[in-house]
């Protein structure tokens, strides 16, 4: 595992951390130790990508997942904190704000994504077509944004709260049902569109 890999791992889970923070400020579960995340979790995603480093001398690809999964958690750290930064600056949780929102969360996650799939993950560092590569980057992320939005605001404002779940944490449910199925197309797309070597 080369030292660019260590401290990439590290800069993610502190991304992951800082975002979750927020989250957690605005779900109401925060509490005095938040501090602990930004130490925890950059070490927690330290030891998994060095379990996936050693898998991946036996499976090769198991790495680049590792590296992949990385990128989309600190993705979805960003998604769900950009998310949760406007839904707690506006007290807004559903209907068309909350569609905005969630198109401008996956828009800042989507930026985040391209230039860590790019540089870490795949490896890309090709600089010839970047053009061609921004404008399949961005319309594979913009089929995921319709995928992962729609699937989000379906579960939100067409289901709604089930089981007595408060709007903002079902909000947040249906953050993470976007952001499951925009994950799948985005790591396709990615991998046999974009970054394809």
């Amino acid at each position: 595992m080369r030292k660019s890999d260590i401290i990439a791992i590290l800069v993610l889970g502190e991304i992951v951390a800082i975002f979750l923070i927020f989250v957690l400020k605005n779900l109401g579960y925060f509490f005095n130790y938040f501090w602990l995340l930004l130490i925890v979790l950059p070490i927690l995603a330290l030891i998994a990508i060095f379990i996936l480093y050693l898998l991946g001398k036996k499976v090769p690809v198991a790495f680049q997942f590792g590296k992949f999964v990385s990128v989309g958690l600190a993705n979805t750290a960003v998604d769900f904190g950009v998310l949760n930064i406007l839904i707690f600056l506006s007290g807004i949780t559903f209907g068309i704000y909350y569609a905005i929102f969630k198109g401008i969360s996956f828009i800042a996650a989507s930026t985040h994504s391209y230039f860590w799939n790019k540089f870490w993950t795949f490896q890309k560092k090709e600089t010839g077509q970047v053009g061609k590569e921004i404008v399949q980057f961005f319309v594979v992320s913009l089929v995921g944004l319709a995928i992962n939005v729609g699937i989000a605001s379906a579960v939100v404002s067409g289901i709604g709260p089930q089981w007595g779940v408060s709007l903002k944490i079902w909000a947040n449910v249906g953050a993470a049902a976007g952001s499951i199925a925009g994950l799948i197309w985005n790591f396709l797309g990615y991998k046999f569109i974009v970054f394809k070597k």
